[in-house]
Order: structure tokens, then sequence, then C-alpha cells
């Protein structure tokens, strides 16, 4: 006749929180054993990868992790893949580079057509001035 199992908690229902499975002990009883749910990688925030370099873990676990096991030592270490990052970056300086040509390219028109280049519009710095505050009434006795 096959053992019968008595459960550990309370919760009898077969959810996905409460998966078991049954074990041997080395007194030969059967007896249930609580599985944890599986830990996940995080993912690249853009692609949607499988981030590298990085512990798999349940979220109520990772404030007790140190944070080497938690990112990588990178910018956006932890949240973007090194293939997306590698993309930002370039972009990021083939704009930067566009700019400045746009720049060179307005000078070297002004020397040709021999005007002044017009200058890059600039923030309005003008403020109005605040009225100076009223002299408040000294709370302090006179003798």
């Amino acid at each position: 006749m096959v053992q019968r199992l008595t459960l550990r908690r309370r919760l009898s229902y077969n959810t996905k929180s409460n998966k078991r499975r049954v074990v041997r002990t080395p007194g030969g009883r059967l007896v249930y054993l609580y599985v944890k749910k599986q830990r996940t990688l995080p993912k690249c925030g853009q692609c949607k990868e499988k981030l590298a370099g990085i512990k798999p873990s349940r979220p109520s676990e990772r404030p007790r992790m140190s944070r080497r096991l938690k990112t990588v030592t990178r910018t956006f270490g932890g949240v973007l893949c090194h293939r997306c990052l590698r993309e930002r970056i370039i972009r990021a300086f083939l704009i930067d580079e566009q700019k400045v040509v746009k720049v060179l390219r307005a000078q070297q028109q002004a020397k040709t057509t021999g005007k002044a280049p017009k200058a890059p519009k600039a923030a309005k710095t003008t403020k109005t001035a605040k009225p100076a505050a009223k002299p408040t009434k000294a709370t302090g006795k006179s003798k």
C-alpha cells in the first residue's frame, strides 16, 4: 500500500505558488517538499533579450543580493544589452557630428557669400524684477 502524505502548510490547492514534489527522507518516509518559483533573468529594455552577466533571481531575493550580482559595470548595465547600448552610443555620436558639420557648413557658406552667419537663438534670459520685500517689525522688546 502507498504511504499517505500530509501537507506541511495549510494551502491545499495546486496553485502556482504552492507547487510541491515528493521526497524520500533518510528515515524512509515520503514527505512533500515545496518548490520555489523559477528564477528569471532581467531582459533588455529595448530588444527584450536576456541580459548576460546577471544572476537569475526572484524579485524578493534582489534586495538581499549584492550590487555585483544584479548589474554589469557599464553604462546602462543591467538595463540594456551590449548591442543596444552600442547602437545608442553610435547614434548619439553621429547626431553630435551632424551638428558640428552643420555649423561648419554655415561658416563655409558665410565665407563664400560674405555674410555673417546667423547666431543660434539664445534662451530668453530677461526676468521681471520682483518688488523689494517690505521690512518686517522687530519682535524684540525695546529698552
